[in-house]
Order: C-alpha cells, then sequence, then structure tokens
C-alpha cells in the first residue's frame, strides 16, 4: 500500500463527504428511540455509497473513454462541479429538524446525493485516473473503505455526535471543509488545463 496516495485520497474524500456533517444530517432524517432502524439505515447508506464510489471510480473512466470525454474533461467539469459545491458549503445555511417517521432513507438522500454525489463520485474517477499502479488502486479502495466505515461509525453516534459538535461547531468545520474542497477544485481545473494544453 502507498501510504502517501493512501493519505491522499483520505483527506480528499473526508473533505467532499463530511461523515460530521453527513451524521448531522442522518440524526435528523431517522428516530431518535429507534436504534435498530438507525444502525440497519447506517450500515446500508454506507455499503451502497463505498460499492458506488468504488465501481464508479473504477470503470468510470473507461467509460467515459467509449463516450469521448477524456480525463482532463473530466477534470475541468469536476473541478467546476466541487467548486459549486464548496461555494454552497461556505455560504448556504442548513436546517436539522427531527423527525419521528421510520422510512428508508438509505439510498437517497443518504447514499445518493450525500455520500456518493456527483461531487465525490467525479473525485473517486480522478483518483483512481492518477494511480499507476495496484498499490495506488489498493490505496484509494482502502481510503474509500476506511471514509464509509467512519461515517457509518458517525452515523450510529450521531445523536452524540449532535450533542458534542452543535450547530455551531457544524457550521464551523463546514465552512472550513469548504474552503479547503474550493482549493482542491481549483487544483483539478489547473491540472485539466495545463494537461490539455499539452496534448
Amino acid at each position: 500500500m502507498d501510504i502517501a496516495v493512501y493519505l491522499n485520497a483520505m483527506i480528499a474524500l473526508f473533505v467532499i463527504i463530511d461523515p460530521i456533517g453527513a451524521a448531522l444530517i442522518f440524526h435528523s432524517l431517522v428516530p431518535v428511540d429507534d436504534m435498530r432502524h438507525r444502525v440497519k439505515m447506517a450500515i446500508k447508506a454506507a455499503v451502497i455509497s463505498s460499492t458506488l464510489l468504488i465501481l464508479f471510480g473504477n470503470f468510470g473512466e473507461p467509460l467515459l473513454h467509449k463516450l469521448g470525454i477524456s480525463i482532463d474533461a473530466l477534470r475541468i467539469s469536476g473541478g467546476i462541479l466541487l467548486f459549486y459545491t464548496a461555494f454552497h458549503m461556505i455560504t448556504k445555511d442548513t436546517e436539522h429538524t427531527s423527525t419521528t417517521e421510520r422510512k428508508d432513507i438509505a439510498v437517497f438522500p443518504m447514499s445518493i446525493p450525500m455520500l456518493a454525489g456527483p461531487g465525490s463520485l467525479t473525485l473517486a474517477i480522478l483518483l483512481f485516473s492518477k494511480a499507476s499502479d495496484y498499490q495506488g488502486t489498493l490505496s484509494i479502495t482502502l481510503a474509500i473503505l476506511t471514509i464509509s466505515l467512519g461515517t457509518l461509525v458517525m452515523m450510529i453516534l450521531s445523536r452524540y455526535v449532535k450533542k458534542i459538535i452543535g450547530r455551531t461547531g457544524d457550521d464551523i468545520l463546514r465552512r472550513f471543509l469548504g474552503v479547503v474542497l474550493a482549493a482542491l477544485a481549483i487544483q483539478f481545473i489547473h491540472d485539466g488545463i495545463i494537461n490539455m494544453a499539452h496534448v
């Protein structure tokens, strides 16, 4: 395993997925007193999203190639999309209201578009496209599984996360991660433009 690739992928995924923010939203979508339902929804969401990220990350580029889309075009469009996401993370206010309704929220909205949304799926393709060998691919796959596991734990313990971090803490963290994500987005756009200019 390539530790540098693993850490780079994990940081990028942590920023775009935001496990703490996801846990707070998860907490507002499932009944507080139904622990069995909470665990079931958390596991289902984590499994679906990690599977989507790994499959789309590995096979998304060949699919794009079939459609005549280059990875550098994806870097630029993905960077713009990530910047749009980052802009909303910084400027948009989120409302977290609790519910007593017992429903399946694993696929929508938890897996898609929250955990495996357009931003994270694009990021997965870009990360896997940079992997030059089996070690790199394994490192990125492990990073996805690590973040998914961390998000799963956060969702299961979301009632405690909400008590510890509170709304103010969530706002601060979300806006800080938005700034980091914006910088990552600009880097993707820069790399795409430079690579296309050299073709």
